[in-house]
């Protein structure tokens, strides 16, 4: 008897052992049987023929809830079954006057608007992939994206159309068809499309017309922001679209919530993250024009928000708000997106209450990503086994100086150990291919590495620095490029950004690295913008790095800015300011020089300038 009450006593203390030794262990369960579940679905609609798209379960939606409101968009709601007729008219409107054939790309040139969503639906019924133009490139840019993803037909929104006038005698070379939705237009050359949608019938076009489609068919093609250069056309395949439209559901999203997004639709995380993962959890979608931190808390309690999404710096902005009263009162209860800061993560917590922030990780053309699906502050997901088995990813050494993978004897490369910060690469496979950049193979080259670990092998390279700690969780350190090198040592731009904006007089900072004549490497500098009816403070600063950066780490040169140089999706751009460097003639911001003797920031003068160059100024 004594012998049962001890193993019943065993068993009772066995979760709490468990707990102790796992304190994840439940929570990874979890994940991981959502994980196989979103696996078998893909794969039954994978089989399916034609394959189920998100088009599919988009006309699923109607069918179950017709009167149900799929966007608010302006204080309009529009149904899913409003949707699916608007759609209709378009796309009837398009087989009638535009004539495309199933595969044809048409590039949308179009915000964040309900007709954006119409328009897309119209051709995802039309078997034609959307080409994503980014709404604020102009001219080379724009004829730039056409050359990438061979679209035949551009719709423009009535906004943009002085940049398609701008380029319409090049679009016309390349036998590009131009079409507005607008009432009318007098360019020759550019056909108005709005009265004929209100004309068109709203019956559905023949589904014979996808009848070809596989899961590995182009989908859409999203263009990366171009941070370094001209933007590239991510291909994604309707596998890829289900892939990261499930990831409302993994984070929690249930079929009464209601989404705010306000990221651009052009965008893999509006469109994708944000867009397509509602359809798959046939929720409401509040959809505004552009992100305003002034606006957010209204608009979310107006409506009866329950997620929404972030990305880059716009939880900082949210933070930055002045304070207010009621800054706890809304029902936002998930927050995904990715890219925010461990000190933002804490604020927001403490200043918008309890709100699940689910931080992701992935590129729009990568092949790896992951989910923070503890909560874990600071970190971008967690590494347990079902996803490494899955992915296939590794953390290799990195030479930030030769800016390639560190490889040994054999010439093969090498995986870092725990808690040390390595590159992420995954390998290609058929379960999680690398589709490239469309009509851009020296791009798409360039993001893979081969004979990783044995002869033969293919492995994408994100291009992202990570590091694992002994709890398995992965945080995001820099990416290549954005690290340099200086005295030998390597500095991570990140880091030296985190301590920079601890200083009050601080609003953002972006740090990079730049080149000093007769020195390898490069060396730091700052651009900063400064709180607003704050002053720049040389001493404080000097004091501030010298205690928590190391020597080679302190930026030696500071550029204030009255707004920071970042892309439409919030990332700041750091080559162009890198190209500029720190010569005062050239450069009309404010700029100051790191001083060791007199122990302050001193204004920049050409003086410094030349001393520097020529030798005379040690650094």
């Amino acid at each position: 008897m004594s012998l049962l009450y001890t193993v019943l006593a065993g068993l009772g203390i066995l979760p709490l052992l468990i707990y102790v030794r796992f304190p994840y262990f439940v929570q990874d369960i979890i994940y991981i049987v959502k994980g196989i579940r979103v696996a078998l679905r893909i794969r039954k609609f994978k089989n399916l023929v034609p394959c189920y798209t998100i088009l599919d379960c988009f006309l699923d939606a109607v069918r179950k809830h017709p009167k149900k409101t799929f966007i608010i968009f302006e204080n309009q709601s529009y149904s899913y079954e409003y949707a699916d007729k608007i759609s209709n008219k378009v796309a009837n409107a398009l087989l009638e006057h535009i004539c495309p054939k199933p595969g044809d790309t048409v590039a949308l040139y179009l915000g964040n608007e309900p007709f954006f969503i119409w328009t897309w639906l119209a051709l995802a019924k039309l078997g034609c992939p959307a080409s994503l133009l980014n709404y604020n490139i102009r001219s080379k840019s724009l004829l730039h994206c056409f050359s990438c993803c061979g679209a035949k037909f551009l719709i423009a929104d009535e906004d943009v159309r002085e940049a398609v006038e701008e380029a319409l005698p090049a679009l016309r070379q390349q036998q590009v068809c131009v079409y507005l939705l607008g009432e009318s237009c007098e360019t020759d050359g550019i056909t108005c499309l709005s009265a004929k949608i209100n004309a068109a019938r709203d019956d559905q076009p023949p589904v014979s017309l996808r009848s070809t489609i596989t899961i590995k068919s182009p989908a859409l093609y999203i263009f990366t922001s171009g941070t370094t250069g001209l933007p590239k056309a991510a291909v994604i395949s309707h596998e890829r679209v289900w892939l990261a439209s499930c990831l409302q559901s993994m984070s929690g999203v249930c079929s009464d919530d209601i989404i705010y997004v306000c990221l651009p639709l052009y965008h893999s995380a509006g469109f994708l993250m944000g867009l397509t993962g509602a359809i798959e959890r046939g929720i409401t979608v509040l959809l505004r024009r552009k992100f305003s931190a002034s606006q957010f808390w209204n608009e979310c309690r107006k409506h009866n928000v329950t997620v929404i999404q972030y990305i880059g710096e716009t939880m900082r902005y949210l933070c930055n708000t002045p304070k207010l009263e009621n800054d706890c009162v809304h029902n936002v209860r998930i927050a995904i997106g990715n890219g925010i800061r461990a000190d933002t993560w804490v604020d927001f917590l403490q200043r918008f209450g309890h709100v699940r922030i689910c931080e992701c990780y992935g590129a729009t053309e990568g092949n790896v990503g992951f989910v923070n699906y503890t909560g874990k502050i600071g970190a971008i997901g967690r590494m347990n086994v079902f996803v490494k088995k899955a992915s296939h990813f590794a953390l290799i050494k990195y030479d930030t100086e030769r800016e390639e993978p560190v490889r040994d004897s054999r010439g093969f490369c090498m995986e870092v150990v725990t808690g040390e910060t390595g590159l992420l690469v995954a390998k290609v496979t058929k379960v999680a291919p690398f589709s490239g950049y469309a009509n851009n193979q020296q791009q798409t080259d360039k993001k893979t590495l081969r004979n990783v670990f044995q002869e033969g092998d293919v492995y994408f390279n994100s291009g992202d620095l990570m590091r694992v700690d002994r709890e398995g969780f992965v945080y995001f350190q820099d990416r290549i490029g954005d690290t340099f090198r200086w005295k030998g040592e390597n500095v991570a731009t990140t880091e030296v950004t985190d301590i920079l904006i601890m200083l009050d007089f601080i609003e953002e900072s972006n740090v990079y690295g730049v080149k000093v004549p007769g020195h390898e490497g490069r060396i730091g500098m700052a651009a900063v913008r400064l709180r607003e009816g704050m002053a720049f403070d040389g001493s404080v600063m000097h004091q501030h790095v010298e205690s928590y950066l190391p020597a080679y780490s302190r930026p030696r040169f500071i550029r204030i800015q009255r707004a920071m140089n970042i892309t439409s999706t919030f990332k700041q751009m750091k080559v162009k300011l890198a190209e500029e460097g720190f010569n005062p003639k050239t450069i009309q911001d404010p700029l100051y020089f790191l001083d060791d003797e007199k122990k302050t920031y001193v204004a920049m003068t050409e003086d410094i300038f030349s001393s520097i160059c020529d030798g005379r100024l040690r650094l």
